[in-house]
């Protein structure tokens, strides 16, 4: 179904009104924050820090509450300055930035225009209208004459000029010069004002444009859909041509080759200064006048300020290109997405005036000592002697007699067999130590007392403690008990 005319203005009129321009001139607040912002953000003043900006504008709001302006219509928002700014944050009037390390605020290019909006129309327009419609006349007649395809025309256009520019010159040379009267002079100077007052927002408007730019190239950086390296290039192709991805930069770029050399900008306020100094010129308002002084350093800060979103964009995308980590940017977002899960379960329990303890610190991983040397399997030092004649008080008979050799019985044994016996009688002669053990002790005595073996072989039989028996078979050994004892 076709729309109508008439739907179709009404569509592009509820467009236009979702501007934040409109929004700001049409809310209920508007007064106050034009009045608010053309006194915190002026034109010496473009950028403000953003403390300072929130106590001016609660100090504003205090003292117009003082003075009664609130009543009967509440022309006045509620709460404090910083919860004022941050709203018009939100709602697209100031813009937050980073300068010099500082963090600021700057008129968006919305707000811009609303304050031009309200400052022409509360100065009146009757003034200017003759200039204005000069002014365009010969803004068309240079759109007629740039977009003529015929050169014959376009030459003859040119010959005209130079005809009127030679019959001016020679009348101005024999003294028939015909002085301007002043309220014309007065209406071409208010004419300027008025164009001056909206550059302001066209070059915050690029500026603007630029950064919007900036955030879409990292956004689809950061998408990481297409291979990396044919983003890399294309990415820093736009990093170092940003200016011309937009129509407002393109436009700009025009401008800046026009009124972007210092010396033209030198040019323009010696100008501005001998138009000030003449007798004319009193006529004007005080704030027209200022205004027409300022035009040279609106210029100024306005090709600066879209100069350094240039910059920063530049330096924000190179900086993304060479950072740029899929796998950290995927964990990232799904921390991100892990805390807002969180943050929703509790605001599903929570009450109001619950609180969440922040974390000041990452916990620390409880890892035990590890160890950092190996060990030596060696004792330290050498376990004492134990001593023969210290009995432990629960050692019975059963655990003695299955135990290691009586050296206490071997010895007695030793001592009364002479000066020299055969190690098997000596061992077959007691009638105690007659275990297996037993055996192993008398020839460890035997081997301290000194000892001579011979080639015959010894015979014993060993009797264990249950009346089990055991023949072992050894070389024949004579011991010397009186002689000392060998190194052997």
């Amino acid at each position: 179904m076709s729309t109508s005319r008439a739907e179709s203005a009404y569509r592009r009129a509820v467009a236009a009104f979702r501007n934040p321009t409109l929004d700001l001139l049409h809310g209920r607040y508007a007064p106050f924050v034009v009045a608010a912002l053309s006194q915190v953000f002026t034109a010496d003043r473009p950028a403000v820090a953003i403390s300072d900006a929130h106590v001016e504008v609660g100090e504003l709001a205090d003292e117009l509450r003082a003075a009664g302006v609130e009543e009967p219509e509440r022309r006045l928002p509620s709460g404090t300055g910083r919860e004022i700014c941050r709203y018009w944050v939100r709602v697209g009037w100031i813009v937050p930035q980073i300068e010099d390390g500082a963090e600021v605020y700057r008129l968006s290019a919305q707000a811009v225009g609303a304050l031009e909006i309200a400052g022409r129309t509360g100065g009146g327009r009757a003034r200017v209208s003759r200039t204005r419609v000069r002014t365009l006349l010969e803004s068309l007649d240079q759109l007629a004459h740039d977009a003529e395809p015929d050169p014959a025309q376009r030459v003859a256009r040119l010959r005209a000029e130079r005809d009127a520019l030679d019959a001016e010159i020679a009348r101005l040379e024999h003294g028939e010069a015909d002085p301007v009267d002043d309220e014309q002079l007065l209406e071409e100077a208010e004419n300027v004002v008025h164009l001056a007052r909206e550059l302001p927002a066209d070059f915050a408007r690029v500026a603007e444009s630029i950064g919007a730019m900036q955030r879409d190239v990292v956004a689809e950086l950061r998408r990481d859909e297409r291979p990396a390296g044919e983003v890399l290039r294309e990415y820093l192709h736009r990093g170092q041509h940003i200016m011309q991805a937009t129509p407002e930069g393109r436009a700009f770029a025009g401008a800046l080759r026009l009124i972007g050399d210092p010396e033209h900008i030198d040019q323009l306020t010696d100008q501005i200064h001998r138009l000030l100094a003449q007798p004319w010129s009193r006529l004007m308002a005080a704030d027209q006048r200022a205004e027409l002084a300022a035009i040279a350093k609106r210029v100024e800060q306005g090709v600066q300020e879209v100069l350094t979103a240039q910059r920063r964009a530049s330096h924000v995308i190179t900086a993304q290109v060479r950072t740029h980590d899929p796998v950290r940017d995927r964990e990232v977002d799904d921390l991100l997405r892990s805390a807002m899960s969180g943050l929703q379960a509790w605001m599903a329990t929570s009450r109001a005036g619950d609180r969440v303890d922040p974390l000041r610190s990452f916990p620390v991983a409880g890892v035990g000592h590890l160890r950092q040397t190996l060990s030596d399997p060696r004792p330290p030092a050498a376990p004492a002697p134990l001593a023969a004649d210290d009995e432990p008080e629960f050692l019975d008979a059963d655990t003695r007699a299955w135990g290691g050799p009586d050296y206490a019985a071997l010895e007695a044994l030793v001592a009364g067999l002479g000066d020299e016996f055969d190690l098997a009688e000596a061992f077959g002669s007691g009638s105690e130590a007659r275990r297996p053990v037993d055996l192993l002790g008398l020839l460890e005595l035997a081997h301290g007392a000194g000892m001579t073996e011979h080639d015959e072989v010894s015979i014993v039989e060993a009797r264990r403690p249950d009346g089990s028996t055991r023949r072992f078979a050894f070389a024949a050994v004579t011991v010397h008990p009186t002689e000392e004892p060998s190194d052997d």
